[in-house]
């Protein structure tokens, strides 16, 4: 997949997904939307009170690779992070596009997320962890780096059950389009 082609329908709200055994990666979009505000985030006072003792490290862009990796294993329904949407991602790294956000604990990965940033929106594309709450120190690391970077829009695409927990919004495809003009003029830089 050209690089240009996937960052462009990232600009246009669009988000790729592959299933396997598909001809070419798709590009969707969802509506409604699933944003995380960054100005309304929430930390669930569990979360907040497990992760006070929980000796996470956090770090960017240190393992991104891995974290790739680690969210692209089988879940139920099978997995839209296809071999070659990794490939992708990999390439989008490489040129300073997707970054990561990874909790160590004891040298090892414990959890993480990635996404892609452009201009002031960060697109979270998938998370995992491997220790109980490292998916959940990088998600919370996150928002408090994204907030110290000046992004705009943090954008999940779609909400789940955990989502929610810390403050999700679902807007109207409009909405969105709104909110991600505004998050595109901008200029944070995520590293």
């Amino acid at each position: 997949m050209d690089l240009n082609l996937c960052l462009n329908a990232y600009a246009q709200g669009a988000f790729p997904m592959d299933e396997p055994g598909a001809r070419d990666i798709g590009f969707y979009v969802t509506d409604p939307r699933a944003i995380l505000p960054l100005d309304g985030f929430r930390v669930p006072r569990t979360v907040a009170r497990r992760l006070r003792g929980a000796g996470f490290e956090m770090r960017v862009d240190q393992a991104f690779g891995e974290v790739v990796r680690a969210c692209s294993g089988r879940r139920l329904g099978g997995t839209w992070l296809t071999p070659r949407l990794v490939d992708v991602y990999d390439r989008l790294h490489a040129v300073g596009a997707a970054h990561s956000v990874e909790a160590w604990r004891d040298g090892r990965l414990a959890g993480g997320l990635f996404g892609v940033a452009l201009g002031g929106l960060f697109t979270s594309e998938s998370m995992f962890h491997a220790a109980e709450d490292g998916g959940n120190a990088a998600l919370v690391f996150a928002w408090r780096h994204l907030v110290a970077r000046g992004y705009a829009l943090w954008d999940i695409q779609m909400a789940s059950d955990h989502t929610r927990r810390f403050g999700v919004r679902e807007v109207t495809g409009d909405e969105y389009r709104r909110l991600l003009d505004d998050a595109l003029a901008q200029r944070p830089t995520f590293t």
